[in-house]
């Protein structure tokens, strides 16, 4: 679909009003005309972008969820060895979550409450598959523990949420050596 340059400006626009109304104040408390508001337009021009609130809060989760795994595949082949890939995967994702900071934290309400549907869950999960292909590849070869693909993004990806967190709080700064450190840990976290 081609849609005028003006038009997407407009989408555009509802996207980011979405994800700092959601960061600041929560799903529930983000209604559609809050949304219009900021954005500059009018509430009627939601709709023709999006069917309702869950379809615009599902469609922003998708494009933030690709852009994400774009930025965190980057640099990544799937020939390469187990432990080059997920160092690869791992510090794209900490510098996409440092980076952009709105973004990852609307990702991360996402992806730990209902805001999102089971069928924008699913589609959100599609876009990891090449971590959980390369997980697969380690626990075949002895390399990665046999665990579900969620333990495994408990204890070696989601910490990085954590540190995010802390730093926006003014709590840690990251630096080099402690973003090299939290990898070692995320690592040996789920090797075997």
């Amino acid at each position: 679909m081609n849609i005028p340059a003006k038009s997407e400006i407009k989408r555009k626009d509802l996207i980011r009003a979405t994800i700092q109304l959601v960061n600041n104040n929560g799903f529930h408390a983000t209604p559609m005309s809050k949304i219009a508001k900021m954005a500059g337009v009018s509430a009627g021009t939601i709709y023709l972008y999006f069917e309702n609130k869950q379809d615009l809060v599902n469609q922003v989760y998708i494009e933030v969820k690709s852009a994400f795994t774009r930025y965190a595949f980057k640099n990544y082949e799937e020939g390469m060895e187990v432990e080059e890939g997920f160092k690869i995967i791992w510090k794209n994702i900490a510098e996409f979550k440092l980076q952009e900071v709105e973004e990852a934290f609307f990702l991360s309400q996402c992806d730990n409450s209902p805001i999102i549907d089971e069928a924008g869950r699913q589609e959100g999960l599609k876009h990891l598959q090449p971590l959980l292909d390369l997980w697969k590849k380690g626990q075949k070869q002895g390399l990665i523990k046999e665990v579900s693909p969620y333990t495994l993004y408990a204890f070696s990806i989601y910490p990085i949420a954590f540190l995010m967190n802390m730093q926006q709080r003014g709590s840690l700064r990251l630096n080099a050596h402690n973003i090299d450190a939290a990898y070692e840990m995320a690592w040996n976290s789920i090797k075997k």
